[in-house]
């Protein structure tokens, strides 16, 4: 049985932070910042931008609930909000768009500008944006274990390796797959995570009432 659950865990939070990451949504911004760059150069920039949003989101997974209990958050308060921050992003994502909660069109346009731009506006918050923080946190703050807490953090590396991937490839992903099927996989993406929010306000909202 608790293998079971530690099993169900690992795949939730593999599937919710890569869906909120979404590499896929973000390779055709990676190419715009980077229009001057060769194939090795976007690789090397591609790798060094997912080895930060992974070490940004570990953080947060380690120091988030600390963060909100001293601002006297509750963890259903915080699942509820969570749940609503990922139904508002999955909404954007169903529509193929992409919205203020990842990265705001100034951002993209002072992006393009700018001579490095691994750290910002790639790493943060292109990849490691509100969404993405919040959801680690949360996912954080549902562990029961430290098996489960290892199953994030493997999580969050498998998505940080996958997300390099398909960054460092993302001239030919694009080329192969075209840009109808890059909104595709968005849209799918984008369904699997408005279930995934909808189950953390109904987990929260339970959760509330059986508080004492």
């Amino acid at each position: 049985m608790m293998d079971h659950e530690l099993f169900v865990y690992g795949v939730t939070a593999f599937a919710t932070l890569f869906s909120i990451v979404d590499p896929f949504a973000a390779a055709p911004i990676f190419i715009a910042m980077t229009p001057h760059e060769t194939d090795d150069e976007r690789r090397r920039i591609a790798r060094s931008a997912s080895l930060v949003c992974g070490g940004v989101l570990l953080v947060f997974a380690v120091a988030g609930n600390r963060i909100f209990a001293f601002f006297g958050i509750s963890t259903p308060a915080f699942q509820v909000a969570g749940g609503i921050l990922l139904l508002v992003i999955a909404l954007d994502m169903l529509r193929a768009g992409e919205g203020p909660t990842r990265q705001s069109p100034e951002e993209t346009e002072e992006g393009i500008g700018k001579a490095d731009v691994t750290i910002t506006p790639i790493a943060i918050p292109l990849l490691a944006g509100p969404g993405a923080l919040s959801t680690v946190t949360l996912l954080a703050s549902r562990a029961q274990s430290w098996s489960q807490l290892v199953a994030l953090a493997l999580a969050v590396a498998l998505t940080s390796l996958l997300t390099w991937i398909i960054l460092a490839n993302s001239v030919r992903l694009i080329r192969f797959v075209g840009q109808i099927g890059m909104k595709i996989i968005t849209r799918l993406m984008g369904l699997l995570l408005a279930g995934i929010g909808a189950q953390f306000i109904l987990s929260g909202t339970k959760q509330f009432w059986y508080l004492p």
